[in-house]
């Protein structure tokens, strides 16, 4: 039976992924790099410090990690503070409302930082819900390593098993099923080409997403 549902927050809850690659790319030209569209969506799901530390080695870049997140996390605090009417992707309100009706204990865990995290669920009034957070930014490995979702089950205080996750990615449809937990795949098209094949449902629209559904997944 399912216990805990963990929500990936960037492309699941908020649909950051155009505002992410707008300053992203702003801070590829600032920095002199050049990436395909296809080298782009491979770190789509990791965190800004892996995704970092891979281009600044690979392009022998003279600056570091941290000043670079803090550049990044600066700029896009700033245009989510700058949107007006900033809602959560459709249907995530229901759902949580419908989780929480089968007192279904909720985590975020997302390779944003934890202000970020922060931010987000303060922007859309959903600190309450979530007071259980993961930050990836914080931890030794990312996405598709499972150490995310591990950490987030034992917040939860539940088995791997009895845990859901919801993801928009491919690094993170396989971090969920390496942790050995089920998992949706949500087919967000901002959020690129992504395989999701592995996940045990992949969905395009929440509000079609019920309980029984749910249930089924978790009671195989």
């Amino acid at each position: 039976m399912i216990k805990t549902v963990i929500f990936d927050m960037d492309g699941v809850i908020i649909d950051s992924e155009p505002i992410h690659q707008e300053i992203q790319h702003q801070l590829f030209g600032l920095y002199g790099i050049t990436l395909t569209t296809d080298e782009y969506q491979s770190f789509i799901g990791r965190s800004s410090k892996n995704m970092w530390q891979e281009l600044i080695e690979k392009h022998t870049l003279s600056v570091s990690v941290d000043e670079v997140l803090e550049r990044d996390k600066s700029l896009y605090h700033q245009r989510l503070r700058s949107i007006q009417g900033l809602q959560p992707i459709p249907g995530i309100p229901n759902l949580i409302n419908m989780l929480q009706q089968q007192q279904t204990t909720l985590v975020l865990a997302s390779s944003s930082s934890m202000e970020s995290i922060e931010l987000v669920l303060e922007l859309f009034d959903l600190t309450s819900i979530f007071s259980l957070k993961v930050s990836g930014a914080n931890l030794q490995y990312s996405k598709p390593h499972p150490e995310i979702f591990n950490v987030a089950a034992g917040l939860a205080k539940v088995e791997n098993s009895k845990c859901l996750v919801i993801e928009d990615s491919n690094h993170g449809v396989t971090a969920a099923k390496r942790a050995q937990m089920k998992c949706i795949g949500y087919q967000n098209p901002n959020s690129g080409n992504q395989d999701l094949s592995q996940a045990d449902l992949i969905i395009s629209d929440f509000h079609l997403l019920s309980w029984e559904q749910i249930k089924h997944l978790t009671d195989d």
